[in-house]
């Protein structure tokens, strides 16, 4: 069998932040943070926002999309009661931030969104904390909800191995969900499914393996249950208004026979091809060579090992 895990380290640099947008990114970060602090001290100077990057880029599982794009979420948080609405402070935050780029800033539906054309985006989600409650979120058409982003890192940084394979697996995953052409579930989604799967299992220390035992226990998961419930404040399910449910597990199940194609696939270029179908261009074409075959590599590419009895 091919053994494609030092492509797939290829591939997990090719669709990484590099080093020069992440320090991009950290700098417009902080200049947003300086206007933001600047235009409420002048406009609402009783309104103190502080901040917390969260989301992917907190987790370091953010990816380059293929069109060379990523995103970095920094929380506005205020640490009072507001006398004022939930789409009203979320104006507030978009007028703070209008003029820093070219193009107008947007207000979706659960962030501000400031756009760097053709590079990146820096989403703001908005909320404020008072002793004795939730944090909430201020939420278009739907005022203030209940929701602990640091919660949800937290979470991911206590299930997350050393070596740092989930955090690649997740990144394979958003690196597949980015070649597809419809809309797949959120990263967000992807991440906690990806979890909830390596906890059952043993990692491979191969990159190939893990990805396709990990694929296999979240349509395992999916099967028994299609749902991906967030495990902190609001604990809501992010699949619960996918529309593309028969298109993702379509995908996912090819994505599964693809994959342990390329495993027992003694050829590397075919195997790399395999591969590649789910993953795109991106992914580097193996060598057209031959991979002795051995017990103890046909023995790894048959399945994970289970940490209950028959992966029950």
């Amino acid at each position: 069998m091919a053994n494609s895990h030092n492509l797939f380290q290829e591939y997990h640099q090719e669709i990484s932040i590099s080093s020069k947008k992440n320090e991009k990114m950290k700098n417009s970060k902080e200049a947003l943070r300086k206007r933001i602090k600047a235009w409420f001290e002048k406009n609402h100077p009783d309104y103190k926002p502080c901040f917390y990057i969260q989301g992917s880029y907190k987790m370091k599982n953010g990816i380059r999309t293929s069109q060379d794009i990523c995103d970095l979420d920094d929380g506005i948080y205020f640490f009072r009661q507001p006398d004022v609405s939930a789409s009203t402070l979320k104006d507030w935050v978009k007028q703070a931030v209008d003029g820093h780029t070219d193009t107008k800033p947007e207000n979706r539906k659960k962030c501000v969104r400031s756009i760097f054309v053709n590079d990146y985006e820096i989403d703001h989600p908005v909320y404020y904390k008072v002793e004795g409650q939730e944090y909430k979120l201020a939420v278009n058409g739907s005022g203030f909800e209940d929701s602990d982003p640091k919660a949800v890192v937290d979470w991911f940084v206590s299930n997350k191995d050393k070596e740092g394979r989930l955090v690649r697996i997740i990144k394979y995953l958003k690196g597949w969900a980015d070649k597809q052409t419809f809309k797949m579930p959120s990263g967000l989604a992807l991440t906690i499914l990806a979890t909830n799967a390596k906890n059952r299992i043993v990692l491979n220390e191969r990159d190939d393996i893990s990805l396709r035992d990990i694929l296999k226990e979240i349509k395992r998961d999916l099967t028994n249950k299609f749902e991906c419930i967030v495990p902190a404040v609001p604990k809501d399910d992010l699949l619960d208004s996918y529309v593309n449910k028969d298109k993702f597990l379509d995908c996912l199940d090819r994505f599964i026979e693809d994959a342990d194609r390329a495993l027992f696939e003694s050829n590397h270029r075919e195997s790399s091809k395999a591969w590649r179908k789910h993953l795109g261009d991106r992914f580097p074409l193996g060598q057209n060579k031959e991979e002795n075959r051995s017990l103890s590599s046909a023995a790894a590419a048959l399945g994970a090992i289970t940490s209950k009895p028959f992966g029950v």
